[in-house]
């Protein structure tokens, strides 16, 4: 992506120190960003929203009146700002602080300090998820394409589902946990099951290995998104026979690209 395609972005920083105010906008102004609002609060930047909608919202994980956490799931649960782009900068390295973010649906999360590399890649992201481009399948149509999504979190399918909307899938059937979805695959026709891994009932694991043996469409694609990182788990699932795995928080090319492999 060229710095003038940057330079149409909207963001609004959401940070409590002056200094890092001021470290974060001169890496956006050198990516050719100037329509940079700072702010310092959580809840400064839910009134502002009700006002004007940004294309970026970047903020830092500790805000003086609440989490990143919060905030992002403030915005997701809000029907008007629901669908807007979140970026996280923070050196939290806690999993169970960064793991409600990564659900969420965050473009990314930066570390503090990150490069210019990190802050392009992840700009680069927000413009393709404002400008989403249709998956290209060679032998099937994108409408006609059933996909069962599984998670736990009512947010994280908000977004997975808003994802896949924006790249041409419109028949989606829902699942909040693997037992549920187990049952909707002897109901139902899928061309493709995209799972979280950590659920209640049954698992992303339990429900791969449910459907390669048990199930009436044992070779169905599974894609699963996960924030899970203990490499034994993610040894055990790709043991099981899923199609593919994508960390969270996950770029839309990359789920785009995946599909299409997967698909293809």
């Amino acid at each position: 992506m060229n710095e003038k395609e940057f330079t149409d972005l909207q963001v609004f920083l959401v940070e409590p120190s002056h200094t890092q105010q001021h470290i974060i906008k001169q890496f956006l102004f050198d990516l050719g960003i100037s329509n940079i609002t700072l702010i310092d609060s959580g809840k400064d930047l839910l009134s502002l929203l009700k006002q004007s909608s940004p294309d970026l919202i970047m903020s830092s994980m500790y805000l003086p009146d609440m989490t990143g956490a919060d905030l992002v799931h403030e915005i997701r649960n809000d029907s008007d700002s629901y669908d807007m782009a979140f970026l996280l900068i923070s050196s939290e390295t806690n999993l169970n602080y960064l793991d409600p973010i990564r659900q969420a649906g965050a473009i990314a999360i930066l570390p503090k300090p990150f490069t210019s590399k990190d802050l392009d890649i992840a700009l680069t992201a927000t413009l393709d998820y404002l400008n989403p481009q249709q998956v290209e399948l060679e032998h099937l149509d994108i409408e006609d394409i059933n996909v069962l999504v599984v998670d736990d979190s009512t947010t994280s399918l908000k977004y997975i589902t808003k994802i896949l909307n924006d790249i041409g899938i419109d028949q989606i059937i829902q699942a909040t946990n693997g037992q549920e979805a187990f049952e909707l695959t002897n109901e139902h026709l899928f061309d493709l099951i995209i799972t979280d891994f950590n659920m209640p009932e049954m698992d992303g694991l339990q429900l791969t290995n449910s459907i390669r043996a048990e199930s009436s469409q044992k070779s169905i694609p599974i894609l699963m998104l996960t924030s899970e990182q203990n490499e034994n788990r993610l040894a055990a699932v790709k043991k099981a026979g899923v199609s593919a795995i994508l960390d969270k928080p996950f770029k839309p090319a990359s789920i785009r690209k995946l599909i299409a492999q997967l698909l293809n």
